[in-house]
Protein backbone atom coordinates (compact mmCIF):
# COMPACT_ATOMS: atom_id res chain seq x y z
CA UNK A 1 0.00 0.00 0.00
CA UNK A 2 2.59 2.50 0.60
CA UNK A 3 4.39 2.04 -2.49
CA UNK A 4 1.06 2.09 -4.46
CA UNK A 5 0.36 5.12 -2.35
CA UNK A 6 3.80 6.70 -3.09
CA UNK A 7 3.54 5.91 -6.92
CA UNK A 8 0.16 7.82 -6.91
CA UNK A 9 1.12 10.91 -5.71
CA UNK A 10 4.28 10.87 -8.54
CA UNK A 11 1.64 10.18 -10.96
CA UNK A 12 -0.16 13.34 -10.14
CA UNK A 13 2.70 15.21 -9.61
CA UNK A 14 3.35 13.97 -13.62
CA UNK A 15 -0.12 15.12 -14.71
CA UNK A 16 0.50 18.46 -13.18
CA UNK A 17 4.01 19.32 -15.25
CA UNK A 18 1.83 19.26 -18.32
CA UNK A 19 -1.12 19.01 -20.30
CA UNK A 20 -1.22 15.36 -22.08
CA UNK A 21 1.04 11.84 -21.20
CA UNK A 22 1.33 9.30 -23.15
CA UNK A 23 0.12 5.63 -21.52
CA UNK A 24 3.94 4.55 -22.52
CA UNK A 25 5.90 7.70 -21.32
CA UNK A 26 4.12 7.26 -17.96
CA UNK A 27 4.75 3.90 -17.52
CA UNK A 28 9.01 4.40 -18.43
CA UNK A 29 8.82 7.59 -15.77
CA UNK A 30 7.81 5.23 -12.89
CA UNK A 31 9.01 1.81 -14.28
CA UNK A 32 5.90 0.28 -14.30
CA UNK A 33 3.49 -1.53 -17.03
CA UNK A 34 1.20 0.31 -18.79
CA UNK A 35 -1.45 -1.78 -17.20
CA UNK A 36 -0.35 -0.60 -13.81
CA UNK A 37 -0.87 3.10 -15.19
CA UNK A 38 -4.43 2.08 -16.12
CA UNK A 39 -5.03 0.68 -12.81
CA UNK A 40 -3.81 3.78 -11.07
CA UNK A 41 -5.58 5.97 -13.04
CA UNK A 42 -8.43 4.14 -12.27
CA UNK A 43 -7.48 4.66 -8.19
CA UNK A 44 -7.29 8.69 -8.80
CA UNK A 45 -10.53 8.74 -10.38
CA UNK A 46 -12.38 6.50 -7.66
CA UNK A 47 -10.48 9.12 -5.09
CA UNK A 48 -12.26 12.38 -7.12
CA UNK A 49 -9.46 13.51 -9.64
CA UNK A 50 -10.68 13.94 -13.02
CA UNK A 51 -8.81 12.46 -15.03
CA UNK A 52 -9.43 12.20 -19.01
CA UNK A 53 -8.09 9.31 -21.40
CA UNK A 54 -7.85 8.84 -24.83
CA UNK A 55 -8.31 5.07 -26.20
CA UNK A 56 -6.27 4.02 -28.67
CA UNK A 57 -2.54 2.49 -29.06
CA UNK A 58 -1.07 6.22 -28.90
CA UNK A 59 -3.62 7.19 -26.59
CA UNK A 60 -2.83 8.98 -23.32
CA UNK A 61 -3.63 11.10 -20.18
CA UNK A 62 -4.83 14.82 -19.10
CA UNK A 63 -5.77 15.68 -15.53
CA UNK A 64 -8.81 18.09 -16.58
CA UNK A 65 -10.39 20.74 -14.35
CA UNK A 66 -12.40 19.56 -11.38
CA UNK A 67 -14.34 20.55 -8.21
CA UNK A 68 -11.64 21.10 -6.25
CA UNK A 69 -8.04 21.69 -6.53
CA UNK A 70 -5.32 18.53 -6.33
CA UNK A 71 -2.76 18.51 -4.13
CA UNK A 72 0.15 20.38 -5.91
CA UNK A 73 3.42 18.92 -4.90
CA UNK A 74 6.15 21.30 -5.43
CA UNK A 75 10.04 20.57 -4.95
CA UNK A 76 11.93 23.32 -2.68
CA UNK A 77 13.24 25.52 -5.21
CA UNK A 78 9.31 25.92 -6.80
CA UNK A 79 8.07 26.16 -2.81
CA UNK A 80 10.73 28.62 -2.14
CA UNK A 81 9.51 30.61 -5.41
CA UNK A 82 6.24 30.70 -4.85
CA UNK A 83 6.27 31.83 -1.12
CA UNK A 84 8.71 34.75 -2.48
CA UNK A 85 5.93 35.46 -4.83
CA UNK A 86 3.24 35.10 -2.33
CA UNK A 87 4.56 37.33 -0.07
CA UNK A 88 5.41 40.60 -3.11
CA UNK A 89 2.19 40.08 -4.38
CA UNK A 90 0.41 42.74 -2.51
CA UNK A 91 2.87 45.26 -3.81
CA UNK A 92 3.01 44.05 -7.27
CA UNK A 93 1.40 45.15 -10.52
CA UNK A 94 -1.96 42.83 -10.09
CA UNK A 95 -4.81 44.72 -7.97
CA UNK A 96 -7.74 42.23 -6.57
CA UNK A 97 -4.90 39.00 -5.39
CA UNK A 98 -3.67 40.89 -1.91
CA UNK A 99 -5.78 38.85 0.23
CA UNK A 100 -5.89 35.90 -1.25
CA UNK A 101 -2.16 35.92 -1.31
CA UNK A 102 -1.99 36.42 2.33
CA UNK A 103 -4.42 33.70 2.79
CA UNK A 104 -1.82 31.39 0.08
CA UNK A 105 0.83 32.24 2.08
CA UNK A 106 -0.49 31.27 5.52
CA UNK A 107 -1.46 27.83 3.89
CA UNK A 108 1.82 27.17 2.44
CA UNK A 109 3.89 28.74 4.93
CA UNK A 110 2.74 26.32 7.76
CA UNK A 111 3.63 23.11 5.45
CA UNK A 112 7.33 24.35 4.95
CA UNK A 113 9.35 22.05 6.43
CA UNK A 114 12.24 24.07 8.48
CA UNK A 115 15.14 24.31 6.22
CA UNK A 116 12.58 26.06 3.32
CA UNK A 117 11.25 28.39 6.23
CA UNK A 118 14.78 29.61 7.20
CA UNK A 119 15.67 30.13 3.00
CA UNK A 120 12.29 31.90 3.01
CA UNK A 121 13.09 34.14 6.10
CA UNK A 122 16.53 34.77 4.40
CA UNK A 123 15.16 36.48 1.25
CA UNK A 124 12.78 38.24 3.34
CA UNK A 125 15.02 39.54 5.35
CA UNK A 126 18.10 40.96 3.02
CA UNK A 127 15.16 42.37 0.56
CA UNK A 128 14.13 45.43 0.34
CA UNK A 129 10.17 45.84 -1.00
CA UNK A 130 9.24 48.41 -3.21
CA UNK A 131 5.75 48.74 -4.44
CA UNK A 132 5.69 48.66 -8.63
CA UNK A 133 5.51 52.18 -9.95
CA UNK A 134 3.06 51.49 -12.73
CA UNK A 135 -1.06 51.10 -12.80
CA UNK A 136 -2.27 47.95 -11.64
CA UNK A 137 -4.51 45.26 -13.84
CA UNK A 138 -7.39 43.59 -12.35
CA UNK A 139 -6.25 39.53 -12.01
CA UNK A 140 -9.53 38.48 -13.75
CA UNK A 141 -8.52 40.95 -16.94
CA UNK A 142 -4.64 39.31 -16.95
CA UNK A 143 -6.52 35.81 -16.23
CA UNK A 144 -9.08 36.34 -19.33
CA UNK A 145 -6.36 38.01 -21.59
CA UNK A 146 -4.13 35.02 -20.81
CA UNK A 147 -6.75 32.39 -21.32
CA UNK A 148 -7.79 33.80 -24.89
CA UNK A 149 -3.96 33.71 -25.68
CA UNK A 150 -3.89 30.14 -24.45
CA UNK A 151 -6.71 28.88 -26.29
CA UNK A 152 -6.33 30.76 -29.36
CA UNK A 153 -9.85 33.03 -29.30
CA UNK A 154 -10.69 36.01 -30.96
CA UNK A 155 -11.12 38.46 -28.41
CA UNK A 156 -12.94 41.91 -28.42
CA UNK A 157 -12.44 44.79 -25.47
CA UNK A 158 -13.01 48.53 -25.47
CA UNK A 159 -9.68 50.05 -25.37
CA UNK A 160 -8.78 53.81 -24.36
CA UNK A 161 -5.96 55.02 -25.98
CA UNK A 162 -3.10 57.68 -24.52
CA UNK A 163 -5.79 60.73 -25.84
CA UNK A 164 -8.44 59.15 -23.55
CA UNK A 165 -10.68 58.29 -27.10
CA UNK A 166 -12.08 54.65 -25.95
CA UNK A 167 -12.88 52.24 -29.66
CA UNK A 168 -13.93 48.76 -30.10
CA UNK A 169 -11.45 46.67 -30.76
CA UNK A 170 -11.37 42.50 -32.13
CA UNK A 171 -8.08 41.12 -31.84
CA UNK A 172 -6.25 37.45 -32.00
CA UNK A 173 -4.09 37.60 -29.03
CA UNK A 174 -0.92 35.98 -29.11
CA UNK A 175 1.00 36.67 -25.80
CA UNK A 176 1.01 38.79 -22.88
CA UNK A 177 4.43 40.57 -22.05
CA UNK A 178 4.87 42.72 -19.15
CA UNK A 179 8.03 45.45 -19.14
CA UNK A 180 8.32 49.09 -18.00
CA UNK A 181 6.23 48.43 -15.12
CA UNK A 182 3.23 47.23 -17.42
CA UNK A 183 1.55 44.62 -18.42
CA UNK A 184 0.85 44.77 -22.72
CA UNK A 185 -1.53 42.31 -24.82
CA UNK A 186 0.32 41.83 -27.83
CA UNK A 187 -2.34 40.81 -30.65
CA UNK A 188 -2.98 40.88 -34.21
CA UNK A 189 -5.57 43.50 -35.15
CA UNK A 190 -7.85 42.56 -37.10
CA UNK A 191 -9.38 45.98 -38.06
CA UNK A 192 -6.68 47.65 -38.94
CA UNK A 193 -4.53 44.12 -40.40
CA UNK A 194 -1.58 44.85 -38.96
CA UNK A 195 0.16 43.57 -34.53
CA UNK A 196 -0.60 46.04 -32.05
CA UNK A 197 0.41 46.01 -28.70
CA UNK A 198 -2.09 47.22 -25.84
CA UNK A 199 -2.06 48.41 -22.31
CA UNK A 200 -3.67 45.61 -20.08
CA UNK A 201 -5.14 48.94 -17.81
CA UNK A 202 -6.52 50.43 -20.46
CA UNK A 203 -9.13 47.83 -22.00
CA UNK A 204 -12.08 46.26 -20.61
CA UNK A 205 -12.78 42.58 -22.56
CA UNK A 206 -15.80 41.77 -23.80
CA UNK A 207 -17.68 38.61 -23.18
CA UNK A 208 -17.97 35.71 -24.53
CA UNK A 209 -14.56 35.61 -26.40
CA UNK A 210 -14.96 35.07 -30.14
CA UNK A 211 -14.09 32.06 -32.66
CA UNK A 212 -10.70 30.12 -32.53
CA UNK A 213 -8.46 31.11 -34.91
CA UNK A 214 -5.12 29.62 -36.11
CA UNK A 215 -2.20 31.90 -34.85
CA UNK A 216 0.10 33.93 -37.05
CA UNK A 217 3.84 34.01 -36.95
CA UNK A 218 4.74 36.32 -34.46
CA UNK A 219 5.52 40.32 -35.15
CA UNK A 220 8.98 39.70 -34.05
CA UNK A 221 10.85 37.00 -32.04
CA UNK A 222 11.96 39.65 -29.08
CA UNK A 223 8.39 40.48 -28.25
CA UNK A 224 9.38 42.67 -25.01
CA UNK A 225 11.58 44.76 -27.91
CA UNK A 226 8.37 44.97 -30.28
CA UNK A 227 6.21 46.52 -27.47
CA UNK A 228 9.09 49.15 -26.44
CA UNK A 229 9.11 49.77 -30.05
CA UNK A 230 5.87 50.50 -29.74
CA UNK A 231 5.93 52.58 -26.99
CA UNK A 232 8.77 54.89 -28.49
CA UNK A 233 6.16 55.50 -32.04
CA UNK A 234 3.68 56.46 -29.29
CA UNK A 235 5.39 58.43 -27.48
CA UNK A 236 7.88 60.51 -29.82
CA UNK A 237 6.60 62.65 -32.86
CA UNK A 238 10.04 62.55 -34.44
CA UNK A 239 12.31 59.45 -34.68
CA UNK A 240 15.96 58.63 -36.75
CA UNK A 241 18.15 56.13 -36.60
CA UNK A 242 21.91 57.02 -35.39
CA UNK A 243 25.00 54.88 -36.02
CA UNK A 244 27.05 55.52 -32.33
CA UNK A 245 31.09 55.39 -32.96
CA UNK A 246 31.17 53.44 -29.07
CA UNK A 247 30.46 50.11 -28.00
CA UNK A 248 26.67 49.71 -26.88
CA UNK A 249 27.79 48.75 -23.28
CA UNK A 250 29.03 52.17 -22.80
CA UNK A 251 26.11 54.09 -23.66
CA UNK A 252 23.05 51.83 -22.80
CA UNK A 253 22.93 53.27 -19.07
CA UNK A 254 22.70 56.76 -20.63
CA UNK A 255 19.62 56.45 -22.89
CA UNK A 256 16.18 57.18 -22.48
CA UNK A 257 14.35 53.90 -21.82
CA UNK A 258 12.13 54.46 -25.40
CA UNK A 259 15.30 54.41 -27.36
CA UNK A 260 16.07 50.87 -28.80
CA UNK A 261 19.68 50.19 -28.91
CA UNK A 262 20.84 47.32 -31.18
CA UNK A 263 24.71 46.08 -30.93
CA UNK A 264 26.24 46.25 -34.59
CA UNK A 265 30.18 45.07 -33.66
CA UNK A 266 32.24 45.43 -30.60
CA UNK A 267 33.07 49.27 -31.46
CA UNK A 268 29.85 50.54 -32.85
CA UNK A 269 25.89 50.03 -31.96
CA UNK A 270 22.75 51.74 -33.84
CA UNK A 271 20.31 53.55 -32.37
CA UNK A 272 16.33 54.16 -32.79
CA UNK A 273 15.90 57.69 -30.96
CA UNK A 274 13.17 59.74 -30.84
CA UNK A 275 12.37 62.80 -29.41
CA UNK A 276 9.42 65.46 -29.87
CA UNK A 277 11.33 67.80 -32.43
CA UNK A 278 15.18 67.12 -34.28
CA UNK A 279 16.30 70.10 -32.34
CA UNK A 280 15.46 68.27 -28.80
CA UNK A 281 16.79 65.25 -30.20
CA UNK A 282 20.27 66.57 -31.56
CA UNK A 283 20.51 68.25 -27.99
CA UNK A 284 19.97 64.68 -26.51
CA UNK A 285 22.84 63.11 -29.08
CA UNK A 286 24.97 65.48 -28.02
CA UNK A 287 24.53 65.10 -24.35
CA UNK A 288 25.87 61.05 -25.12
CA UNK A 289 29.48 62.49 -25.56
CA UNK A 290 30.02 60.33 -28.17
CA UNK A 291 30.86 60.43 -32.09
CA UNK A 292 27.47 59.49 -34.11
CA UNK A 293 26.44 59.43 -37.45
CA UNK A 294 23.13 60.23 -38.60
CA UNK A 295 21.20 58.19 -41.34
CA UNK A 296 18.98 59.68 -43.67
CA UNK A 297 17.58 61.85 -41.38
CA UNK A 298 17.58 65.54 -43.03
CA UNK A 299 15.83 67.48 -40.62
CA UNK A 300 17.82 66.04 -37.67
CA UNK A 301 21.28 66.82 -39.93
CA UNK A 302 20.01 69.94 -40.43
CA UNK A 303 19.80 70.84 -36.57
CA UNK A 304 23.14 69.71 -35.62
CA UNK A 305 24.25 72.21 -38.20
CA UNK A 306 22.72 74.98 -36.70
CA UNK A 307 24.07 73.53 -33.35
CA UNK A 308 27.64 72.97 -34.76
CA UNK A 309 27.67 76.71 -35.99
CA UNK A 310 26.03 78.02 -32.66
CA UNK A 311 28.83 75.94 -30.76
CA UNK A 312 32.06 77.00 -32.49
CA UNK A 313 31.03 80.57 -32.54
CA UNK A 314 30.76 80.41 -28.72
CA UNK A 315 33.82 78.23 -28.17
CA UNK A 316 36.02 80.87 -30.91
CA UNK A 317 34.65 84.26 -29.22
CA UNK A 318 36.27 86.29 -26.73
CA UNK A 319 34.73 86.95 -23.33
CA UNK A 320 33.67 90.43 -22.65
CA UNK A 321 34.66 92.01 -19.52
CA UNK A 322 31.85 92.57 -17.00
CA UNK A 323 31.72 96.52 -16.68
CA UNK A 324 32.24 97.55 -13.24
CA UNK A 325 29.93 99.82 -11.57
Amino acid sequence: MVDTSARLLRLLALLQTRRDWATADLAERLGVAARTIRRDMGRLRGLGYPVHSTPGVAGGYRLGAGAALPPLLLDDDEAVAVTVGLRTAADGSVSGIEEASVRALAKLEHLLPARLRHRVATARAMSVPSPSPGPKVDVSVLTALAAACRDHHQLRFDYRDHNAVTSLRTVEPHHLVYTRHRWYLVAFDRDREDWRSFRADRLTPRVPTGPRFTPRQPPAEDLVGFVTRGIADALWRYRARVVVRAPAASVADRLPPTWVLETTDADTCVLDAGADTPHMLAVYLAALDVDFDVLDAPELTERLGVLARRFTRAASSTPQETPQE
